[in-house]
């Protein structure tokens, strides 16, 4: 396993950019590339409201605006519901297979496509899916953490979900999947299976990344309580204080 020492800072800086999430706001990033992380330095930094994407860490630092909140699941407390455990049985045939994160014509056609998908559903801003793009963010620096969970119906590649396995927790890094089997429910069911995954491997948490009120892609994320926010943006001098997330008046 890799030391701390292994860890190696090759760039730092903090960018005013569009915001990603809410429109008509600017948003402050706060970026880290780091070289050969280790699983203990990467997830010191997932549970202070970092999240990682290939070699980079990010964080949003918005001096006046707060509304990005770092979510976590209770994996000790979590109970499947009954739409959950339907979601379930409905993908029991499908194939899943963990391995390291890895890039394939496939990969890439499943996700362009899922993109252009997303575009026309969401509004999502469409780019060029490009080998090198997709590789700095989905496979460079796995190091010794990083994974992909494959999904197959027969043969067929239907979804991709990219995970960290901490001492910790796993962390979420991102999720996509073909369209045309959307009836399947499968980011319902990746996530479903990220819980039973870590139930398996005894892991307390499963970081969510961000969640922001408002935001339609990011909904998603309240449905799976109990939920813990973290509190401000520690550095990595802090303790990393995560409290309660309390249900907003229509969830109570």
């Amino acid at each position: 396993m890799k030391s701390y020492q292994s860890n190696r800072l090759l760039k730092e800086c903090a960018l005013e950019e569009k915001c990603a999430y809410l429109p008509d706001r600017a948003q402050t990033t706060h970026y880290k590339v780091i070289s050969d992380c280790s699983a203990e330095y990467c997830d010191q930094l997932i549970t202070r409201g970092w999240r990682r994407f290939g070699t980079m860490f990010f964080r949003p630092v918005c001096a006046e605006c707060t509304a990005c909140e770092s979510l976590k699941i209770d994996i000790n407390h979590y109970c499947f519901s009954r739409s959950e455990k339907r979601i379930l049985r409905k993908n029991s045939d499908l194939k899943v297979i963990i391995r390291r994160p890895s890039m394939t014509r496939e990969h890439l056609e499943l996700f362009r496509r899922y993109h252009h998908h997303m575009h026309h559903k969401r509004g999502w801003e469409e780019q060029p899916v490009t080998p090198r793009n997709y590789y700095s963010s989905f496979v460079q620096g796995f190091s010794d953490f990083g994974y992909e969970v494959l999904y197959f119906e027969q043969k067929k590649l239907i979804g991709v979900d990219l995970i960290d396995i901490l001492p910790s927790g796993i962390s979420s890094i991102y999720f996509y999947y073909d369209p045309d089997y959307a009836r399947r429910s499968l980011g319902k069911y990746s996530l479903l299976r990220q819980i039973i995954l870590a139930q398996e491997r005894h892991l307390p948490w499963i970081y969510l990344g961000y969640y922001v009120q408002g935001c339609q892609s990011l909904e998603y994320k309240r449905d799976y309580a109990p939920l813990l926010q973290l509190s401000g943006r520690p550095d990595e001098t802090q303790s990393a204080i995560w409290t309660d997330l309390k249900p907003t008046p229509s969830e109570a």
